[in-house]
């Protein structure tokens, strides 16, 4: 087989970041993404130069097609408080919505990479740039929500991407647990930023 068409290898990126979700690195064969792509492993090889290289173009695919679009909920103009509450609600909507024997519950990042990352270093660095950038989205965030009683900013933002983390984590063995973790971040925020409004949810 030739060169990749860019429309077949986003096809094949995103069948294999589905396949990588669903079993994780270690448990992906190469006859799996064969059967799953439909390309034979040479073909795949030429593509991506590896299974690694496969796994590395999927989880690109992933930050931008899933985890960019969620944080931007927490940039731009207008964000604060609202935001914030928005962010972990989605997050909460993902686990709930997911029957609870999918393989695909909680984030692919933390989930797969996560167990690579204690022997790989690229792995280590996609965590913790993921890690990172949450951690400082969710901080402009509260910083733009105002000054609220006690704390800080840079600490309460760790606090909600260490929830939040923990819950995608938690979402492949236990989404009651996940999603109680995720309610934890929402009464942390509101507790932080209180309202004094019957119609606030």
């Amino acid at each position: 087989m030739g060169r990749l068409q860019s429309f077949e290898r986003i096809a094949v990126v995103q069948t294999a970041r589905d396949l990588f979700w669903d079993k994780g690195f270690e448990a992906t064969s190469l006859a799996d993404l064969e059967e799953a792509t439909g390309l034979r492993r040479s073909s795949l090889y030429h593509a991506f130069g590896s299974k690694r290289g496969l796994f590395d173009a999927a989880v690109e695919d992933y930050q931008a097609s899933v985890i960019r679009p969620r944080l931007r909920t927490l940039t731009g103009p207008g964000i604060g408080r609202a935001s914030l509450l928005a962010y972990f609600s989605e997050l909460r909507s993902a686990v709930s919505a997911l029957p609870e024997d999918s393989p695909r519950r909680g984030c692919l990042l933390v989930n797969c990479a996560a167990g690579l990352a204690g022997h790989d270093d690229p792995a280590r660095q996609v965590v913790e740039g993921y890690r990172s950038e949450l951690t400082d989205t969710l901080q402009d965030a509260l910083r733009a929500a105002g000054t609220a009683a006690g704390g800080s900013a840079p600490d309460r933002a760790r606090t909600l991407a260490s929830l939040g983390m923990s819950a995608m984590l938690l979402a492949r063995v236990n989404a009651t647990e996940s999603v109680a973790l995720l309610d934890t971040a929402t009464e942390q925020i509101r507790s932080w930023f209180p309202v004094h409004d019957a119609t606030d949810a």
